[in-house]
């Protein structure tokens, strides 16, 4: 295996570092600017949060799964459920209604023990297979949940009225601005943290060649079932924010096979394994969404799928790396 597959020039991480830095300051002062649209930057903050939460997965260990919907929907049911104990299943025990905060750790939790469970059972597999088998399991949950009297059914769950958190109305769209702003900071320190360590480049390694990685004492399911946790734990934290967001959702939206491709698409069109590229992903594809419905009503969804599928086949690397390609063909003709 070449050594220059998970180098890491010491420039381009400092680079990395500062650009992470100024699209956080852009974030930051959205509300300010915008302040009528908080809806759109909320919505927006959060998918970016959950496509760098996927890359986790399938940028950096190169596990492409199509069911990060179902680790979203853990968090969401599990920060509701814990709030209004009602509708919670008996064997909970639930005396009270509990904290979101509480709640969002729990669901974190659940969602870290999934992904052990999920991530050991499926990750001897390879390619499209494994693919299908996270489709499969997302599947799975959905129709758990779905059959289930804690699910909702076709009325959903309702949020209701929440502890204020430092005497912050949750409701209030630039306090959960704030939330997504934090879910988005964190996982951006996350990702840093994890292309620096030793974790990050043996995911690289096995990412590239997984038998070479294992040639040379690493462990692939140990290293995958690592990130998966990672991105697991991350995608329910962005889940029970979404459930505070929404404040009324049901399984068949929530829990649903598109909601997974979109958070998988988003990081693939921004840049897979780079740090940055699912926030541009996720700006972009919201930006054209909100444009191209309001601007050709029913064939918007056509106009999108033209979009993504142009940016599939002329920049297959994502955004990020056609961007990096172009500066270095500059540089190399100057």
């Amino acid at each position: 295996m070449s050594a220059a597959v998970i180098s890491r020039p010491r420039a381009l991480t400092y680079g990395n570092v500062w650009l992470s830095v100024i699209l956080l300051a852009v974030m930051a002062l959205y509300p300010f600017v915008f302040g009528k649209a908080m809806n759109f930057g909320v919505s927006t903050l959060l998918l970016a949060g959950f496509a760098m939460s996927w890359n986790i997965l399938g940028g950096w260990a190169g596990q492409l799964s199509l069911g990060h919907a179902a680790l979203l929907g853990i968090g969401a049911y599990t920060v509701t459920l814990f709030a209004i104990p009602e509708r919670a299943p008996a064997w909970l025990g639930l005396a009270g209604p509990v904290a979101p905060w509480w709640g969002t750790l729990i669901g974190m939790g659940l969602a870290a023990l999934l992904a052990l469970v999920w991530g050991w059972l499926t990750f001897g597999l390879r390619g499209s297979y494994f693919v299908l088998s996270s489709i499969a399991v997302a599947l799975i949950i959905r129709l758990v949940v779905i059959n289930e009297d804690f699910g909702g059914g076709a009325e959903g769950l309702f949020m209701p009225d929440l502890p204020k958190l430092f005497g912050l109305d949750l409701f209030d769209r630039k306090v959960e601005y704030g939330l997504a702003f934090f879910f988005v900071a964190l996982t951006l320190l996350v990702t840093h943290m994890l292309r620096r360590s030793r974790l990050g480049y043996a995911l690289q390694a096995v990412r590239e060649d997984e038998d070479g990685a294992r040639a040379l004492g690493i462990d692939p399911r140990r290293m995958k079932l690592a990130a998966f946790v990672i991105s697991a734990m991350l995608t329910a934290l962005g889940g029970s924010i979404y459930a505070i967001y929404l404040q009324a959702f049901e399984p068949h939206t929530l829990l649903e096979l598109p909601l997974s491709v979109q958070i998988a698409l988003m990081a693939i069109i921004g840049g897979r394994s780079s740090i940055q590229g699912p926030i541009i992903g996720a700006l972009l594809l919201a930006i054209f969404g909100e444009v191209f419905r309001n601007i050709f009503a029913n064939a918007n969804l056509l106009i999108y799928g033209v979009l993504i599928l142009a940016v599939t086949l002329f920049a297959p690397d994502g955004l990020v790396g056609l961007f990096k390609r172009r500066g270095s063909k500059l540089g190399a003709n100057r």
